[in-house]
């Protein structure tokens, strides 16, 4: 077996089972554990169902990054055992070791936020509040770690605070998003999934190796949303809860600020920095005009509503299963679009982009007449 495939393998499988099987009991208890979504005016389900899939989350990506850390440490005090791994892997372990410091604090900063999510899931917190402490954890990563934006900006202080800005809104974006069975978890299985491709298609500028690290802290998030698919599916069994979307979009966040995007600066394709933009271009799409729509009416930003991309999409005469699938269909387009990013030219860069440009305004068209109908 190649290196990326038991990187693959080691990654996605064990946190896809890990999610699964944790959220059996999380099911069962979650009614005394006071997280239970009840049936309400801006809500789509019709039956009292359980918050807890973060949990399930939570346990798969710390439990499979637990088991690996103790693996690599195994190996390194006993060189006997990682005889068993491939060369290249064993080159890897001193590389792996040295980070892991690194990688736990990203895992506590995500706890951080799950723990936020899970409170407010069980007795609600203020909008204000629930920011507040996203950006202060998205700060300390931004400039406790040294996590940055690649955006060839030459100011430190405006890519962090961009970077800050990045990291709240992909929280709230995955949050936002989290409306309808298997549609949050659908989509950011596949941004972690697309996004893991192209970091293992996309070589570090210093080492020339793909990226191993970010592209296993990538596997490891998409293959547990697989997991917590099995019981999210429709009709749903668990949501997701603001801890499960609190945690996965600040990993996924974090994982576009660890990737190295700098080498290009010296390359012919600097336009690959574009990979997650094309890749989160739906779930922005829906935060963007669900705001939009909100401010334009004179309500509340945080006010929840059914005015997502979802809900519009439904109002067009789409079944709820559809809507989902089509959103999923979109994010793999767009997603397959961040791939092949990193094989074209500036041109064809350009062309990738418009593409994925096209298509959202195709949405918007096709929304527009909708709306049309709506206001008759």
């Amino acid at each position: 077996m190649s290196p990326i495939w038991l990187l693959v393998f080691a990654t996605f499988v064990p946190a896809a089972v890990l999610a699964c099987l944790v959220l059996f009991p999380v099911r069962r208890w979650a009614e005394r554990l006071g997280l239970l979504d009840r049936p309400g005016h801006r809500k789509v389900h019709t039956v009292p169902t359980p918050l807890g899939g973060g949990i399930g989350i939570w346990f798969a990506v710390v439990g499979t990054f637990g088991l690996g850390t103790a693996i690599v440490w195994a190996c390194l005090q006993w060189p006997s055992l990682a005889a068993y791994l491939p060369p290249s892997v064993v080159d890897s372990l001193d590389g792996v070791w040295s980070r892991s410091g690194e990688l736990w604090g990203v895992l506590f900063a995500g706890t951080v936020l799950a723990v936020l999510g899970l409170v407010d899931d069980r007795r609600g917190l203020s909008a204000w509040f629930r920011l507040a402490v996203q950006a202060g954890v998205a700060a300390a990563v931004v400039f406790g770690l040294g996590y940055s934006l690649t955006a060839f900006i030459p100011i430190p202080w405006l890519t962090k605070l961009l970077s800050v800005i990045w990291i709240v809104a992909l929280i709230n974006s995955f949050n936002m998003l989290d409306n309808m069975d298997a549609l949050s978890g659908g989509v950011a299985a596949i941004v972690a999934g697309m996004l893991g491709i192209v970091m293992l298609l996309t070589p570090d500028p210093d080492s020339g190796q793909p990226q191993l690290l970010v592209a296993g802290l990538l596997f490891v998030v998409s293959g547990a949303l697989v997991g917590f698919l099995w019981h999210n599916r429709p009709p749903a069994k668990i949501f997701m809860g603001d801890s499960g979307s609190y945690l996965v979009g600040f990993l996924v966040a974090v994982a576009t600020l660890l990737a190295t995007y700098a080498g290009y600066q010296e390359s012919s394709r600097p336009h690959a920095v574009l990979a997650p933009l094309c890749v989160m271009a739906v779930p922005l799409y829906d935060m963007s005009t669900v705001l939009w729509i909100r401010i334009r009416e004179g309500r509340s930003p945080f006010e929840g509503d059914k005015s997502h991309f979802s809900h519009r999409l439904v109002d067009l005469g789409l079944s709820k299963i559809q809507a989902v699938l089509t959103i999923h269909l979109l994010t793999l387009t767009c997603g397959l679009a961040a791939i092949l990013l990193a094989f074209v030219t500036p041109a064809g860069s350009l062309l990738l982009v418009g593409i994925v440009l096209c298509m959202l305004t195709l949405i918007v068209i096709l929304e527009s007449t909708g709306w049309r109908k709506n206001d008759l």
